[in-house]
């Protein structure tokens, strides 16, 4: 079993900042990518950051909306990925799901996992 829990969501006024962190614990042979999506009320999940290869040369791509203004970074000692997202607006607001691609032992193919997400609200 993988398990990817999230934690660092709430309230913050537009402008502010927030961090969110994601663990990935059970079961794991490699971390091959971490990173963030989120769904805003209305629209289609979307990626906010990501970082592919993730034990070696943590490469990093951002959503156009967010490029400048927010970072991801991780530790790949602890299987955790980190989210900082600075500036924030109104349109940040909405439910954030941390997803791993992950193989679990050396004979099993990579597989995609989500944790359960974490609510962020930016009041204006």
């Amino acid at each position: 079993q993988v398990q990817l829990v999230e934690s660092g969501g709430g309230l913050v006024q537009a402008g502010g900042s927030l961090r969110l962190t994601c663990v990935a614990s059970g079961s794991i042979f490699s971390v091959y990518g971490m990173g963030w999506y989120r769904q805003r009320p209305g629209k289609q999940r979307e990626l906010v950051a990501s970082i592919d290869n993730f034990e070696t040369s943590a490469d990093k791509e951002y959503g156009d909306s967010v490029r400048g203004r927010f970072a991801i970074s991780r530790n790949s000692a602890t299987r955790t990925a980190y989210l900082d997202m600075n500036s924030l607006k109104s349109d940040d607001s909405g439910i954030y799901f941390c997803h791993a691609n992950i193989k679990r032992t050396t004979w099993e193919g990579r597989s995609d996992y989500w944790g359960q997400g974490t609510q962020v609200t930016v009041s204006s």
